[in-house]
């Protein structure tokens, strides 16, 4: 029996399990420069973090005037990103430990993202995560993606979890409001610093304002063995 009782844990993939805004952002500047946009910077990046490629590259369409379709600037950014994300991308080494230490409880575990179905895929395949994480759900997949609640709730449907049993780990603002949305609890592990005291943070039911470098997988699995009882 697991510690952890009926617990399921959902992880959002970019900049929570994977340092991939990196590549995200390369993509993202590549693509932009070709159509004639060549002052794109990391902090212009950084408003796009937590949001689906879909939606970002709606908003460059309107924000730059690009004449190009959203369906080929989606295209051109995801093919440049999965060649980024197959060559390499990080995985945090503390969420790492903690996806073994789930998964050597017996802790049914899944992936939602607002990355594409290929880039999700590319990405758990070339860290080993799928190993462990066979269970994916992309943006891609559902109505609506965050910081409405669909991707989290599909990720509870394919675990057979009810959404009040469910942990979720995220790192940006709309994931942190959608999980709260779904009726599931979440760990906050901020992505941007300076971004921790935004109000969507504040619906998280554990926040770490120091992002990674405060994330412990023992201090986050001893939290959930507390709260398990209480949820």
């Amino acid at each position: 029996m697991s510690n952890l009782g009926n617990t399921a844990v959902i992880f959002d993939l970019d900049g929570t399990l994977v340092d991939s805004e990196p590549n995200y952002y390369e993509a993202g500047r590549q693509v932009l420069s070709a159509y004639g946009v060549t002052d794109y910077t990391w902090s212009d990046h950084e408003r796009f973090v937590g949001i689906s490629t879909l939606e970002t590259v709606a908003v460059w369409k309107d924000r730059y005037g690009l004449r190009a379709s959203a369906d080929e600037l989606f295209a051109a950014k995801n093919r440049l990103y999965l060649e980024l994300a197959r060559a390499s991308t990080r995985v945090y080494p503390e969420m790492a430990t903690f996806v073994e230490l789930l998964a050597s409880d017996g802790v049914p575990m899944a992936v939602a993202s607002g990355s594409s179905p290929e880039a999700i895929e590319a990405v758990l395949a070339g860290t080993g995560l799928d190993a462990h994480l066979r269970t994916a759900v992309s943006a891609d997949e559902v109505a609506r993606g965050k910081p409405a609640p669909d991707v989290f709730l599909e990720a509870a449907r394919r675990l057979d979890a009810a959404p009040a049993r469910c942990v979720v780990l995220e790192d940006a603002a709309p994931g942190t409001l959608a999980a709260h949305a779904a009726g599931m609890r979440c760990v906050a592990v901020p992505y941007i610093a300076a971004q921790a005291g935004a109000p969507e943070f504040a619906t998280a039911d554990l926040l770490l304002p120091g992002g990674q470098a405060e994330f412990t997988a023992r201090t986050a699995y001893d939290w959930l063995v507390r709260t398990a009882s209480a949820a």
